[in-house]
């Protein structure tokens, strides 16, 4: 007996060999379908990550900026604060002689006197509530049945 050689068929033949039916394209689309929905998920979780993690970097901005802004704040504070103090003494001291001369302390009052405390107001009288007399309903008169 002579030995026979096996045949092997390529890929390129089985493929061309194969004529699509209605059972290929109805698992072709349910191929299609299972990779769409994946895929559809895997995007809508992406988008939701970048959502989130905008949101996380827009609120570090914010409170960066925040921050920023009490101690640009604070730095004027410091820096027109002693300004301000000096104004306010050299004010008063140029006015010093002029309230002495005049004989009125610090706040435009005379020296030595005080205010009187004020006194609270006095109630009102109370007018007197008129009363109405309350009707009484009327009687209503029974029916007899005649039976």
């Amino acid at each position: 007996m002579a030995a026979s050689k096996s045949k092997k068929t390529s890929p390129k033949n089985t493929v061309a060999n194969v004529e699509p039916t209605a059972r290929h394209f109805w698992l072709a689309s349910l191929g299609a379908l299972v990779a769409v929905r994946r895929e559809s998920k895997a995007a809508v979780k992406r988008a939701s990550i970048k959502v989130e993690n905008t949101i996380a970097d827009t609120r570090y901005a914010l409170r960066r900026a925040e921050a920023e802004l009490r101690s640009s704040a604070h730095d004027v504070r410091t820096q027109v604060q002693p300004k301000v103090q000096k104004f306010s003494r050299d004010v008063e001291a140029r006015l010093a002689p002029i309230v002495d001369k005049l004989g009125l302390d610090t706040f435009g009052l005379k020296g030595k006197t005080k205010r009187a405390p004020r006194k609270g107001s006095k109630p009102t009288a109370k007018k007197p509530t008129l009363r109405r007399a309350t009707r009484k309903p009327a009687k209503r008169a029974a029916g007899k049945v005649a039976g």
